[in-house]
């Protein structure tokens, strides 16, 4: 696999930042200072790019603190700060928007320090999250990975993509409920699952608890899968200096993952590792390391 546009320019700034004796590119977030105690991470949603436009200002911004919070999740950091830069249009209920905001970082122990309100043409977030580092643990980056390691995935792949798709194929958002009748023919496990999906593509769940775990074993890596599977499986291994391999069948789909990529004329395995946006974690840890089961890992 050839590096993508954004791994080119990524590995040229990283280069030209070494020419000034700066390193600190190649993970999730950065450290600050070289051992903390603040990871530090930014992250975009932009309407018509990450999201729909139209889409309930409530749910852009728990989408937002959620994408942010991956990152921080795949250092292993405890969330703390926020800054906030957000650009509307007129009819933008800017509000709603912080009044969610507020409200979920209350949930995860983020409090809302600073940023910047502009008027726009269309809907920019951009935040900024600082997060410190748990009592007893230790940071979690992509370099950790060693021959023999196991890889693991927390939370699912190809779902956030499989949303994508209902809502480009017609599902609508209704205040109580996702409606998939403009799909036709699903049966119920289908349209459970696929209620699921676009659950998971606008609402994504930051592995938050796994990072913390992470941080308490002796060593592990850890990348969080934004661009998807196999972008990012690489981006894991180039930083380790390591290969993998992954077990297909492992991979979490099942049937009705299968059967409404073909009503949707989708490649499964497309989804599953180039679908992008699926704010799971990826990592390794030694082969005789098991993480506990209520954390729901899946070995690939």
């Amino acid at each position: 696999m050839s590096l993508g546009p954004e791994d080119r320019l990524h590995t040229w700034l990283r280069q030209r930042l070494r020419r000034a004796g700066f390193d600190r590119l190649g993970d999730d977030g950065a450290i600050l200072p070289a051992s903390g105690p603040w990871a530090v991470t930014q992250d975009h949603q932009i309407e018509d790019v990450h999201f729909t436009a139209g889409l309930d200002p409530r749910m852009v911004a728990r989408r937002l603190l959620a994408v942010n919070l991956s990152d921080l999740a795949a250092m292993g950091a405890q969330p703390a700060f926020a800054f906030l830069a957000l650009s509307f249009p007129p009819g933008f209920d800017a509000r709603r928007f912080l009044e969610s905001f507020i409200a979920a970082g209350e949930r995860f122990g983020v409090e809302l320090a600073g940023g910047d309100l502009a008027q726009n043409d269309k809907v920019t977030t951009a935040l900024t999250l600082l997060g410190t580092l748990p009592q007893g643990g230790t940071w979690v980056t992509r370099s950790n990975a060693k021959p023999g390691d196991r890889l693991w995935l927390a939370g699912s792949v190809g779902l956030s993509a499989l949303g994508r798709s209902l809502l480009e194929s017609g599902a609508r958002l209704g205040t109580r409920s996702i409606d998939l009748s403009a799909i036709g023919g699903l049966t119920r496990r289908e349209e459970r699952l696929g209620r699921r999906a676009v659950r998971c593509h606008l609402a994504p769940h930051p592995q938050l608890e796994v990072g913390w775990w992470l941080g308490s074993r002796q060593r592990a890596a850890a990348i969080d899968i934004s661009d998807g599977l196999a972008i990012d499986l690489r981006r894991l291994c180039r930083e380790s200096q390591v290969g993998a391999l992954v077990q297909a069948e492992s991979l979490p789909t099942g049937k009705e993952f299968t059967s409404l990529c073909r009503r949707l004329g989708k490649l499964e395995l497309d989804l599953v590792l180039g679908g992008g946006e699926d704010y799971a974690l990826l990592f390794s840890v030694p082969a005789s390391e098991i993480p506990p089961r209520n954390l729901r890992c899946t070995p690939i």
